[in-house]
């Protein structure tokens, strides 16, 4: 018989006379007598599920049943002494204290155990404000779940890796297709380069054609408008008008 008790519970504490004399016979009933502080044993108090105080299990052969009866030495005498405990219905499997689901509750108790020690001593210890100490906890919180997602990651592309990347022949086609890209893409690059040839080369016909245009050719080139002579017969028409002006310029002084 095994009692689960806290020492700041009234129930318990009515209980423990009870519970001593109770123990008093155990060694005469050859029942082991026990009794677990929750508060001392998170883990024990995890694995047991333990929601209400006080709470008494009976176990024989690995086997567990709760105790639902009176809490008086009588009752428990009897229930031991009678075996009334064979007509309460035994702890499934799943939810024994040595399953896997109870072991995992005993560490989430057991890690919340620790996480109040470690609260308490950086508020009581080391001077951190409670608000800090939640930022502490929040923070480990976010880094070691994301820890735990990136060695899930690893752990099921490890155990379960893509058909794609396990295929032999993945990297072979992988590369040929990148080398038909590049290919694909010099023969792109090729083709403008030799359009943009095509377009310089009729841009400088037509400024050449612009310039023929301008200058004229040396055989028709047009004469300036006003220009009927060559421009020897105009200095020699310039000159003899200047040598007439000159003439008649000093027949008016001799006269």
């Amino acid at each position: 018989m095994i009692e689960f008790y806290a020492p700041w519970c009234p129930a318990c504490q009515q209980l423990q006379p009870v519970w001593k004399e109770f123990a008093d016979w155990g060694e005469d009933m050859g029942v082991n007598i026990a009794k677990v502080d929750v508060t001392e044993q998170p883990g024990l108090s995890g694995r047991f599920i333990i929601t209400s105080l006080p709470t008494i299990y009976h176990c024989k052969d690995g086997v567990f049943r709760k105790y639902q009866g009176a809490r008086t030495k009588d009752d428990f005498l009897s229930f031991i002494d009678e075996q009334k405990w064979s007509a309460v219905e035994p702890i499934s499997s799943w939810f024994g204290p040595s399953s896997f689901l109870m072991n995992s509750m005993s560490a989430l108790f057991k890690l919340s155990m620790f996480i109040r020690r470690c609260h308490n001593y950086m508020t009581e210890q080391l001077g951190i404000p409670v608000w800090g100490s939640y930022v502490i906890f929040g923070l480990a919180t976010l880094f070691s779940g994301l820890a735990l997602g990136l060695l899930l990651v690893f752990i099921a592309d490890f155990v379960f890796p893509s058909r794609r990347f396990s295929s032999p022949d993945y990297y072979q086609k992988k590369q040929t297709m990148e080398q038909a890209r590049l290919i694909q893409r010099q023969e792109d690059e090729h083709e403008a380069d030799g359009e943009e040839d095509d377009d310089e080369e009729e841009d400088e016909e037509d400024q050449d054609d612009v310039w023929r245009r301008r200058r004229g050719s040396p055989e028709g080139r047009p004469e300036p408008k006003g220009q009927s002579f060559p421009d020897e017969a105009l200095r020699k028409r310039v000159v003899a008008n200047r040598e007439q002006q000159e003439e008649e310029e000093e027949e008016e002084e001799d006269t």
